[in-house]
């Protein structure tokens, strides 16, 4: 599934140049000023922004990325809230005052535009796909869509609620959101723009009934720990023929075991040991077919203390031997 996302978004990006991010602004002149002016993208990969400005002060993006790590600056805007959700891939946002937040898919996120103002994104997959509305609290509180008013729309509330604590809320697939956001993407190119409308006053009343609850938010961490568990996931990589315990990783970067383990998870989406081994198989599959070593070489190579040992994981992960993936695969 991993590979098929991979593909499937570099294909969006065809002709995208790298270091390019495409903000498209669709519609522009429909409901006045668009919440993302002066917003600037860097990174050395590539991306599409797709904006849609459906009312006065509501807005819906579309975001797809190939990078390894996005920066974004606009201006801090305290009364406008943004909610991200995730769709596929997986990101880290570093924002201010030290928070970080880390989303799979399905999974979304609630902030200020000043959580975000500078901020940084990480791609541990290196891919992302998905969704962001962002609405000006001050904007509805003077008028909002028919639909918000007659259900009673509180903008002063949402803003007390979500915006004014200066921190982001993670919240995991499970909640309302996911189904809510998931028929938003890849509509027809006649109904994007209705059906934006429809669901983005969806989402916004599902705001006046969520209720913050630590027990069901996804845990944010210090930008310092995620940063740590970076270079712990580095030294792992490039030394990927050796072996290390948990033990013996949590003692060289003084952590304690179970944080490197939480930690690790909340930064890639899987155990430490699961993410090596997948590690293991892909840059075998890459010497299978970039060079003529020996299935033992290899082995050894990426880690594995026997020839029987590996074929067994490689296997078990493309469904083929060594030798046969070398065989149909190689050029």
């Amino acid at each position: 599934m991993k590979e098929e996302n991979e593909v499937r978004l570099k294909a969006a990006l065809k002709g995208v140049e790298d270091g390019t991010f495409e903000i498209r602004r669709r519609y522009a002149d429909a409901c006045g000023t668009p919440l993302t002016e002066q917003f600037t993208v860097k990174s050395n990969g590539r991306g599409i922004i797709e904006t849609f400005p459906l009312y006065p002060g509501i807005e819906i993006s579309l975001h797809r990325y190939t990078a390894e790590k996005v920066r974004f600056h606009h201006r801090p805007k305290s009364a406008v809230l943004e909610i991200n959700h995730c769709r596929y891939g997986r990101i880290g946002w570093n924002m201010r005052n030290g928070e970080a937040v880390y989303l799979g898919a399905g999974d979304s996120c609630l902030h200020s535009m000043t959580s975000c103002a500078d901020s940084e994104m990480t791609l541990p997959l290196g891919y992302y796909e998905g969704i962001a509305l962002t609405a000006d609290l001050r904007e509805l509180k003077k008028s909002c869509p028919e639909i918000l008013r007659e259900a009673g729309f509180d903008a002063q509330q949402i803003y007390l609620k979500l915006c004014a604590p200066a921190k982001p809320l993670a919240i995991p697939s499970s909640s309302t959101f996911n189904h809510v956001f998931a028929p938003l993407y890849d509509l027809p190119e006649a109904l994007r723009a209705p059906y934006y409308k429809l669901k983005a006053q969806e989402i916004l009343l599902c705001l006046t009934k969520l209720q913050p609850n630590e027990k069901k938010e996804l845990v944010r961490y210090g930008t310092r720990q995620t940063e740590l568990i970076k270079e712990i996931r580095g030294f792992l990589t490039e030394n990927v023929d050796k072996r290390y315990t948990i033990e013996e990783l949590a003692k060289k970067y003084l952590l304690n075991t179970s944080t490197l383990k939480s930690v690790f998870k909340a930064v890639y989406g899987i155990p430490i040991a699961a993410y090596m081994k997948e590690y293991r198989i892909r840059q075998a599959e890459k010497l299978l077919l970039e060079s003529s070593g020996s299935i033992a070489e290899i082995a050894e190579k990426v880690g594995y203390e026997t020839q029987g040992k590996f074929t067994k994981a490689f296997k078990e992960k493309n469904g083929l031997l060594p030798t046969e993936y070398r065989k149909l695969y190689k050029k």
